[in-house]
């Protein structure tokens, strides 16, 4: 047995001996990523696919079908924060046959299908009109999922009390629904007109002030949106900015139809509309002297003291930071003296400006002009003078400037402004129906191009063939000079004595060294 193994293990190892050290790392390294892959392949192939049996789910609900599927004996895994539960891919059609005929997921809501099975002649009237409030709420909250858009909905309605006598006036019902929206969803206008119709329809006396719709954001879906106004706003504000175009577009055309002739003319117009309506409180406040930065004086106080006598202050008077009262140095207060003290108080008043500023909009901030004129002939660009082009310039430029808005440009607009927002092209108009005089009757250009491809197309076939017969003749004329040589094989050499001695010596030297060695110098010696 172990005469076996080695002969087994003993060609691995001269094998693994013989190779080089990249060869070696080659070979593990295919060995290890062959065992990756093996153990990956298996990996993947032997795991379940779990898909989505049910999503959007309560946490009741999930917590009653995995139970369920727990007690089959069916591996689930739930995901989404416990709102989806998934089992292998192979059984969902089957599953959700099962648990369907179960009653499985249960909402724990009740609707119309629970009066026909539960129905008894013990039920109270209060007990009958809770119910049938809740088989409601329930039935307008399956509609409402049914929307795109929208995950979940809970409705809460409330009803009027009825009263005792059929004269009394009936009360109106009110709705509150929550929705649970999709992330990113915008719901258009008439979606949201088309939820309050739904719910105003499907309870009696509902009208739609007294719905209220919101989502899971507290984000208000109202008939009047912000989203209707906003819609509203914008179309107003480009019928606004289209009918300044087409008043300027429609002058410019008539003066250079008058100038050129109306079918010599195309006219675009590109306008740039200010529609910000801006209220401005300014309070200025400015020096009456401007050039002394000084205000003019409503009231003056001079007040004088003067004493003289004993026991006077001397020194410089010092007021205190932060206070009227004026103090004296002094170095002991007696002996005689006198003081003087003059205060001056002087009160400015400015100019006080208060401007309450109402801009209106509908301010053109920008301006741009592009005007095509085919010139008197209309394929000589040169017969419409470079003057008269330079009086259209002109023309444009003075609208331009006389209608933006001066506010935006700080009351200047350079030429080379103007430049940017005029342009002028001059060429000839192709979409006009033009008579044209008819044209002699001549060759198509077509003809020439395809019959000068045919011309090249057989030259060329004839080139290859002259070239394909002067390469066999050289061919033949090479086979005819060289002629072949036989060579005798040298495996067919007769074995001769001297030959199988020869051998014999030459396997003698190979394999045993010290022998031939040893023969050699017997030979030697006897000669």
């Amino acid at each position: 047995m172990k005469e076996n193994i080695q002969k087994f293990l003993n060609p691995l190892k001269e094998y693994w001996v013989k190779r080089s050290n990249t060869q070696k790392t080659l070979l593990i390294s295919s060995i290890l990523l062959l065992v990756l892959i093996i153990a990956g392949a298996s990996y993947f192939f032997s795991r379940e696919n779990l898909v989505p049996l049910y999503s959007n789910l309560s946490p009741s609900e999930t917590g009653s079908i995995k139970e369920n599927l727990d007690s089959k004996g069916i591996s689930s895994e739930i995901s989404d924060g416990g709102k989806t539960i998934s089992v292998p891919e192979e059984s969902v059609d089957t599953l959700k046959v099962e648990l369907a005929a179960e009653g499985i997921p249960k909402s724990g809501s009740i609707d119309y299908s629970f009066f026909s099975q539960n129905a008894s002649f013990g039920m109270t009237d209060n007990e009958f009109n809770v119910l049938k409030l809740d088989a409601m709420q329930t039935e307008i909250a399956n509609l409402i999922k049914g929307i795109d858009g929208i995950n979940d909905a809970n409705v809460i309605i409330t009803l009027p009390k009825e009263g005792v006598f059929v004269s009394d006036n009936k009360g109106e019902a009110s709705a509150s629904i929550v929705l649970n929206t999709k992330a990113g969803y915008t719901f258009s206008q008439n979606q949201i007109k088309g939820l309050y119709t739904l719910v105003s329809k499907s309870v009696p006396n509902l009208p739609t002030d007294n719905i209220v719709i919101t989502n899971q954001n507290f984000e208000y879906f109202d008939l009047n949106s912000e989203t209707n106004s906003a819609n509203d706003t914008f179309v107003s504000q480009n019928n606004v900015k289209k009918q300044i175009e087409r008043d300027i577009q429609r002058q410019v055309q008539s003066m250079l139809g008058t100038l050129m002739g109306q079918d010599k003319v195309m006219v675009s117009v590109t306008a740039d509309v200010d529609f910000t309506q801006e209220n401005r409180e300014e309070n200025i406040v400015t020096p009456v002297d401007e050039e002394n930065m000084q205000g003019i004086a409503v009231s003056a106080q001079k007040i004088t003291e003067t004493y003289t006598g004993e026991n006077a202050a001397q020194g410089v008077p010092q007021a205190e930071e932060n206070t009227d009262t004026t103090t004296y140095n002094s170095s002991d207060g007696s002996g005689n003296g006198d003081y003087e003290k003059i205060e001056d108080t002087v009160n400015y008043d400015v100019n006080r400006i208060k401007k309450q500023i109402v801009e209106s909009p509908y301010k053109i901030r920008d301006l741009g002009i592009q005007v095509m004129v085919e010139p008197p002939v209309a394929d000589d660009a040169s017969s419409l003078p470079q003057a008269r082009i330079d009086d259209m310039t002109n023309l444009l430029g003075t609208i331009v400037r006389t209608t933006i808005d001066k506010s935006t440009t700080n009351g200047q607009i350079t030429n080379a402004d103007l430049n940017n927002k005029i342009a002028v092209s001059v060429q000839q108009f192709n979409g006009k129906a033009v008579a044209s005089a008819p044209k002699a009757t001549a060759i198509p250009w077509w003809i020439y191009v395809i019959g000068g491809v045919l011309l090249a197309v057989i030259a060329l076939l004839i080139f290859l063939m002259i070239r394909t017969r002067k390469k066999k003749e050289v061919e033949k004329e090479i086979e005819e000079i060289i002629q072949p040589v036989s060579i005798p094989d040298v495996n067919d050499e007769k074995d001769s004595d001297g030959t199988v001695r020869r051998k014999q010596l030459e396997k003698m030297a190979k394999e045993k060294p010290e022998d031939f060695a040893k023969l050699l110098r017997t030979w030697i010696t006897e000669d």
